[in-house]
């Protein structure tokens, strides 16, 4: 029962058993084959998958910057049009006389006729 007995099996030598031979032998090269091509369009898959992967997280990044570029630009160029406007208030201004005039009494303590320029300091004591 333990023992392991050898059987001598000897080969056939027909035509069938040969064709038989040529056949398993035909069918591990095309096996083998067909293992080495798919394991090389695997590697160029995965090859593909990361240049297109890689691309992608580029121009998403690319993208991304150029979003935060656009909102930056954005802030200043409103920024821009609001002293636009003032300026172009301020235009309309100085072409009015009186506003010229209340102007250089203001900043420049020109005087009226019969006026007075008395000279307060601010509310701030200096120590």
């Amino acid at each position: 029962m333990g023992a392991v007995q050898k059987r001598n099996v000897s080969k056939m030598e027909t035509t069938y058993v040969k064709q038989q031979e040529h056949l398993e032998i035909a069918s591990a090269r095309k096996r083998k084959l067909l293992l080495r091509r798919l394991s090389i369009f695997f590697v160029f898959a995965c090859f593909i998958s990361y240049l297109l992967i890689s691309s992608n997280i580029s121009q998403t990044a690319a993208l991304d910057a150029k979003v935060a570029q656009k909102k930056k630009l954005e802030a200043k160029l409103n920024d821009l049009k609001h002293q636009q406007s003032i300026l172009k208030q301020d235009i309309v201004n100085l072409n009015d006389d009186d506003y010229i005039a209340k102007l250089a009494r203001k900043e420049y303590f020109f005087s009226d006729k019969n006026e007075i320029i008395f000279n307060i300091p601010d509310g701030k004591k200096e120590k």
